[in-house]
């Protein structure tokens, strides 16, 4: 049989694989959140393989500092950082507080002006967010909530697993265009849960029920092309007795039953729904034997050390480490920053 070509992606991705250490192997798979101080030094410590910007990130600045603060943090990194900041609309915006006008909800767009409205909104977002070097807003969300007083409605567009589909799908493809990155949350799907950022949440419903509502809009996305998805932490016992986020069965359905082969990234580790289930080093690790390629965290500092010494003890394997940093280059090549 002929030797498989490989592409120039893949030859890419596998130069840059060669060159890493263990531990730049293990930065990549952090989405840290910037700190308050020393942003320079841990970013040049650990280079992670994503920075995120919150609220305070923005306060007192102009969209100019932010920009030149945000091409510092790239001068500084080996590989080009995936920069992020949640800028959902509504109720999770960071940079639009730079703004006269805050971007709107998803929802309130869609009951005034539909999904034309929605894309409309997203195509100016995404151009305002590129511009200050910004290529992750972790957006669309994909849960599914149809109750005013849940939780996670107003951050949906508050319509059936058919039109939140469809708009999910679309969004995926305009964000593909517009060669920003695509983040459907929260896996498996909120409902009508409570907060997991303040509390253990425990969502009883059958997975006959999330395949038949829930995973629709996540399977739509994935269908387009989405780059990455962010898994929860709430407790699903028909799927497994942990968090989402660090579920082998959750990674499993993904994989194997969506079909989904993009970067899978958790929620914030330092949400109390799953703080308080398991400690930052071990649910580090557990995430990772789970499958998961990403961990948005806080408490890098001691995770990546104690990972490293994982691997070298041979908890994990490096070659497991290695199938994340693959997606992880995969999805910065296919949004134009690494060449």
């Amino acid at each position: 049989m002929p030797v498989q070509e490989i592409s120039v992606k893949e030859k890419l991705i596998s130069d840059y694989l060669q060159q890493m250490t263990l531990e730049e192997k293990v930065g990549q798979m952090i989405f840290a959140r910037i700190p308050a101080e020393n942003q320079l030094e841990d970013l040049i410590s650990y280079q992670f393989g994503g920075y995120i910007l919150f609220s305070r990130d923005f306060e007192g600045r102009t969209l100019e500092q932010v920009k030149e603060e945000v091409a510092a943090y790239q001068a500084n990194s080996k590989l080009p950082l995936l920069m992020a900041s949640d800028e959902e609309g509504g109720t999770v915006t960071r940079v639009s507080q730079l703004l006269e006008t805050p971007f709107a909800s998803p929802l309130e767009l869609y009951q005034s002006g539909g999904l034309e409205a929605v894309l409309e909104d997203t195509k100016h977002k995404t151009s305002l967010l590129k511009g200050i070097g910004i290529h992750a807003g972790f957006f669309p969300v994909a849960d599914l909530s149809t109750d005013p007083w849940s939780f996670i409605y107003d951050r949906t567009i508050g319509q059936d697993a058919a039109t939140t589909s469809t708009y999910i799908s679309q969004e995926v493809q305009l964000l593909k265009q517009e060669q920003f990155a695509s983040t459907l949350k929260h896996f498996p799907g909120y409902g009508n849960n409570a907060d997991s950022h303040t509390d253990l949440v425990y969502d009883n419903r059958s997975l006959e029920e999330l395949r038949a509502n829930d995973f629709l809009p996540f399977k739509a996305g994935i269908e387009a092309g989405a780059d990455s998805i962010m898994v929860s932490h709430n407790i699903v016992p028909a799927i497994d007795d942990v968090p989402s986020s660090i579920s082998p069965e959750i990674n499993n359905i993904l994989r194997n039953e969506l079909g989904f082969d993009g970067v899978i990234m958790t929620d914030d580790f330092d949400m109390l729904g799953l703080s308080q289930f398991v400690d930052q080093n071990s649910g580090a690790l557990q995430t990772i034997q789970a499958g998961t390629d990403m961990i948005l965290s806080s408490s890098y500092a001691s995770q990546i050390p104690y990972i490293v010494e994982q691997v070298k003890a041979g908890t994990i394997t490096e070659e497991r480490l290695d199938q994340s940093v693959k997606r992880i280059l995969g999805m910065k090549y296919d949004l134009g920053l690494i060449k």
